[in-house]
């Protein structure tokens, strides 16, 4: 197996796992215990240590596998988009993978489309509809 499928395959397995009620429960029956066993170990620095320790490493661990996990989602939605422009007729092709472009080019894709709204309101305040393609 390719290490990225290798990685892909642990960050989904991962993600799901996290995301379990039982595993916020087991979270917090950590934090739970910790705090019981304060007073047996006085709260000292080894005892806090413990837990600072531990938090850490799972909060480094965790930012990787959520932004895998919001990569991959991103990715799938982008995906979507792009057939339901291409497949809805009048749509505009160009706008197919828009973040792929630079940022001069979209600030452009978004500046038509926001004078597109501005028009759109314009019109409905006079008691017109705002439906429709805005192109002749």
């Amino acid at each position: 197996m390719q290490a990225a499928s290798w990685y892909s395959s642990l960050a989904k397995n991962a993600s799901r796992f996290c995301g379990k009620p039982r595993t916020f429960f087991l979270a917090v029956s950590v934090i739970a215990i910790w705090i019981v066993t304060g007073p047996i170990f006085r709260f000292s620095d080894t005892w806090q240590l413990v837990i600072n320790t531990g938090t850490t490493i799972v909060t480094f661990l965790m930012v990787f596998l959520i932004q895998n996990t919001q990569n991959r989602d991103t990715e799938a939605i982008q995906v979507k988009l792009d057939e339901l422009i291409r497949a809805t007729k009048g749509a505009h092709n160009a706008l197919l993978d828009l973040e792929e472009l630079e940022e001069e080019s979209l600030d452009a894709f978004r500046a038509r489309y926001q004078a597109l709204a501005t028009a759109a309101r314009e019109q409905l305040s006079v008691g017109s509809e705002d439906t429709g393609t805005p192109e002749p």
